[in-house]
């Protein structure tokens, strides 16, 4: 009778500390898609404005004389070779990248359809992040999500935002976020 006495003794305790293991097990915190995308935005608003690259094609060229930020000063004797100047207008929404105020326009061709400059809008704003797709347990407790970035324009004016939207431009980008359990709470590892 004694032996079974402690024998049930010794199971009853060996129950209360198998739970009260477990019920100091913590499970990991759920992370929503709108939680990971906000810690992806987080990321973007904390680094600095920037300024968006625009690549210039034929077509954007002809919009920015159209729109009266650059004008054409000079014509060269094979017929598609041109230097455009900066108008004030010009100067007030967009910086050329390799500085000046002069767009040397040199195609190898007349019909060179890849040819581009590449200007910067003086307007800045941070990226944005949209449409995250479902999260992915990864190994080592980590979770993952691709997502798209956008390009912000806000500030732009429309006919340079034009300009932005011709081929050539990228707006938008498919990303992919790592997320991590860092003391309890998930945090962004890295965006690739």
């Amino acid at each position: 009778m004694k032996n079974t006495l402690k024998m049930q003794a010794l199971m009853a305790l060996g129950v209360l500390g198998a739970g009260l293991m477990l019920a100091g097990c913590k499970s990991e915190p759920p992370l929503s898609k709108d939680q990971a995308l906000a810690l992806i935005q987080a990321k973007y608003d904390a680094q600095p404005a920037a300024a968006a690259s625009i690549a210039v094609d034929d077509l954007g060229m002809q919009e920015g004389v159209n729109a009266k930020y650059w004008i054409g000063v000079k014509r060269y004797p094979n017929g598609y070779w041109g230097d455009f100047n900066l108008t004030p207008d010009g100067k007030k929404v967009l910086t050329l990248v390799d500085g000046g105020d002069v767009i040397q326009w040199r195609p190898d061709s007349p019909n060179q359809p890849n040819y581009a400059i590449a200007i910067l809008t003086v307007a800045t704003n941070h990226l944005k992040a949209r449409d995250i797709g479902d999260l992915q347990d990864q190994p080592g407790g980590t979770k993952m999500a691709d997502y798209t970035e956008d390009v912000v324009l806000t500030g732009v004016p429309e006919p340079l935002q034009g300009i932005a939207h011709n081929p050539g431009n990228r707006l938008s980008t498919k990303r992919t976020a790592i997320f991590v359990l860092n003391n309890g709470a998930w945090t962004l590892q890295s965006v690739d």
